[in-house]
């Protein structure tokens, strides 16, 4: 049968001299323009349909703040439109609400909407502050910047702040500080003073307030000469606090703050201290916005390091741990890894079966493929991700055999004496129908990951996404590109007769294919029923490994990472000095078990006072009840001594004290951010659902295997409870009064 050429998109790409190259040169640059723009992060950016309201009503008991802040907030928030599930949570000084919008909400417009129907709530206590309203944004962490040295907090103060300025100058997105406590002016009034003066405490409150304040005083003047007024009377130490004037004395002279009060400045209560190796220290955890890059931040923050550190007093240090984007770059290393070797073998395998020139064009369809995918990535507002990378390694063993199957079929027709056009493009049309079957069935195999929603959907959706994309790229490069690349090729072929090497090498390879290859086919051909036995055996096996447990099934791996975090809660109302002995002792247990397993396992340990970790040591709750160290150990493959040995050795060092209620030591994972196995229990009475937590503890801890149980509601401070009695109603006391 005669061969006839078409003027399709295959045969133009076929018979023109120069149209593969420029397809193949576009692709190349795009995708070198798209990996350029791509950010590099940790997880795939999604918008989280969440939205929070914070009340802050400082030395609120949990119970006020329940029936005072939170019950009338969610009273109001329940006409909201489109709240798919509404949750708080009521603790000392603080309500927190927290609502869930269906996938798909224009956030903008539903914050609007919880935003007003929170104004509307008009019964709040005044001395609770303004509700603050905010829609969740998801700032992914970069690494963790200790500054240590000195035995004074206080010393730390104004150098942290110009490294925090310094950072977001650069282009840090965000920077949260632990361990630096916010400051507050206490100020102490005797009795005596009081009577003198003829004024209660909250009389000399609202004078402090009402002479201490930067505020607006309108505008004067006219036209051209108009001026601002305004006023610049906020005190701002302890010394400008002392000089406010409160009253005038009997001979015309006025009293003074500082003449009858002491005042001074000093850190608020239930705040954090951060500590490390026994000194004093302050943490920057440095974050990423969507749009900003991972890499990029990392290069900004080794930056200033080099230029920073030269200038630093003698007794601070800088200690940068828990480095996140570290994952990233091992990832990218893995894929150039695995691609570079991947080309190796494919072009060497290639060589050996079919010519140099067609396994060298065969394999450069896949960095040719990679890139055009990376840009149609990009375009598709996608980034490098931990997700992404995988699918790209995943996709660089499904795309080599498209460019294969074209490239063997074209060299068998060349082979067999058509000419060079004829081959490639034959071999293009005949392998159009199968390649496009086995994509259409591939992609078909991943559609159904795209349907997948919630929190689950937002990370795997880019797995089908990106393979998607790489066989796209893999069919346009097969049978645009590839096509003319061998018509090239096979005319070289034409004039250069093969070398004895491969004049050998193919002669070896026809035996071996018509003698015992042709003869282990044509036995299994005629023995249907033991091919089909030995078929069936096999699915058979691989059913009951996964029936019996030895092969294990996991929807959503967790890799073990390498930071621990260890968490003591005591109950409430036990002295902090109790949580910080106890906590230092967990320390010094930490580095005996460094030394016993041979040293060198712990990189950094940081003990924070006031803090706790919980929910896979990502999430965080404050108290003075709580105290925590989180270590990060050196990378597993750097070390023989896996998480769960070090962390069950370190355990067997402690001796729990009295009052401690639980202590937990998770070794925090790479996969789905929530505990291994979670309970809720829900109910009216917060006694009996904390009995019922604790029942269901002490049943858990018994069952071998579980380790680490703890649950978020801890146990309230002790109270005590006054009321007025009739004399004091008579002598014109109130419980407000009585109260401050």
């Amino acid at each position: 049968m005669s061969f006839r050429h078409r003027d399709d998109l295959i045969g133009i790409f076929a018979r023109h001299p120069v149209a593969a190259n420029l397809l193949m040169i576009v692709m190349v640059l795009a995708g070198f323009w798209g990996l350029g723009n791509l950010n590099a992060q940790f997880f795939p950016n999604f918008e989280v349909e969440m939205v929070t309201v914070r009340t802050v009503w400082s030395g609120a008991s949990a119970e006020d703040v329940e029936r005072s802040l939170t019950l009338p907030l969610e009273h109001a928030l329940r006409n909201v439109d489109g709240v798919d599930k509404m949750s708080s949570t009521s603790s000392q000084g603080i309500s927190f609400i927290t609502l869930e919008f269906p996938e798909g909400t224009d956030m903008g417009d539903a914050t609007a909407r919880v935003d007003q129907a929170v104004k509307g709530v008009r019964n709040l206590p005044s001395e609770a502050r303004d509700p603050r309203v905010e829609h969740v944004v998801r700032y992914e962490p970069v690494a963790r910047l200790l500054v240590h040295g000195p035995r004074d907090p206080a010393e730390l103060r104004h150098l942290v702040r110009r490294m925090e300025r310094e950072l977001l100058d650069r282009g840090i997105a965000k920077i949260r500080i632990l361990g630096l406590p916010d400051q507050e002016m206490a100020i102490q009034v005797p009795q005596a003073a009081q009577q003198a003066l003829g004024l209660s405490l909250q009389q000399i409150g609202r004078r402090v307030a009402a002479f201490s304040e930067d505020a607006p005083a309108g505008t004067a003047g006219r036209d051209d000469v108009g001026r601002e007024l305004r006023t610049l009377g906020q005190a701002r130490n302890e010394a400008a606090f002392a000089r406010l004037p409160l009253v005038s004395d009997a001979e015309g002279g006025l009293v003074r703050l500082g003449d009858v009060a002491e005042v001074r400045q000093r850190p608020r209560p239930n705040q954090v201290a951060v500590g490390y190796r026994g000194a004093p220290a302050v943490e920057l955890r440095l974050m990423r916005s969507p749009s900003a890059d991972s890499l990029e931040s990392a290069r900004i923050l080794e930056e200033w390091l080099k230029a920073v550190r030269p200038t630093l007093p003698p007794q601070i240090r800088l200690t940068v741990y828990d480095e996140s984007w570290q994952l990233i770059r091992e990832r990218i290393e893995l894929l150039l890894k695995n691609g570079l070797g991947g080309l190796v073998l494919v072009v060497a395998i290639l060589f050996l079966f079919l010519n140099g020139r067609v396994a060298f064009w065969v394999a450069l369809g896949i960095p040719v493929s990679f890139l055009a995918a990376l840009a149609a990535i990009y375009l598709a507002g996608g980034s490098i991700n931990m997700i992404s990378l995988f699918a790209l390694i995943m996709a660089l063993g499904i795309i080599v055999d498209d460019a294969i199957v074209v490239g063997e079929d074209a060299l068998t027709h060349y082979q067999t004496g058509e000419r060079p056009l004829e081959a490639a493009e034959g071999g293009a049309r005949r392998m159009l129908a199968p390649v496009m079957s086995s994509s259409l069935t591939t992609i078909a195999a991943f559609i159904p990951l795209f349907v997948v929603s919630g929190f689950i959907g937002n990370i795997l959706g880019d797995i089908p996404f990106v393979v998607v994309c790489v066989i796209l790229a893999s069919l346009l490069e097969s049978f645009l590109v590839l096509p003319g690349h061998l018509r090239h090729s096979f005319r070289r072929m034409h004039h250069a007769p093969p070398g004895r090497f491969r004049a050998r090498w193919d002669a070896g390879f026809a035996r071996f294919r018509d003698g015992p290859f042709r003869r282990a086919v044509h036995w299994a051909v005629h023995h249907r029923l033991g091919t089909l036995a030995l078929a069936c055996s096999s699915i058979v096996l691989l059913v009951g490994l996964m029936a019996g447990g030895r092969l294990g099934f996991s929807f959503f791996p967790n890799v073990p990472g390498n930071v621990i975090a260890a968490t003591a809660s005591f109950v409430a109302g036990t002295p902090p000095a109790r949580a910080r002995a106890f906590i230092d002792q967990v320390e010094r247990a930490l580095y005996e078990t460094d030394r016993e397993l041979g040293g060198g396992l712990v990189r950094v340990a940081r003990v924070a006072y006031g803090l706790g970790y919980f929910s896979n040591a990502r999430q965080t709750q404050r108290g003075d009840q709580f105290a925590s160290v989180l270590v990060e150990l050196v990378p597993s493959d750097a070390r023989s001594v896996s998480n769960q040995t070090f962390v069950q050795h370190w355990r067997d060092k402690l001796a729990l004290p009295p009052g401690l209620e639980y202590l937990t030591m998770t070794v925090r994972t790479g996969g789905h951010p929530g505990r291994d196995l979670e309970v809720r229990l829900r109910g009216g009475d917060p006694d009996r659902l904390k009995a019922a937590a604790l029942d269901l503890s002490a049943a858990l801890e018994g069952v071998p295997g579980v380790g680490s149980v703890e649950d978020d509601m801890p146990f309230g401070e002790q109270q005590l409870v006054f009321r007025l009695r009739p004399l004091g109603e008579s002598l014109g006391l109130t419980a407000d009064e009585v109260a401050r």
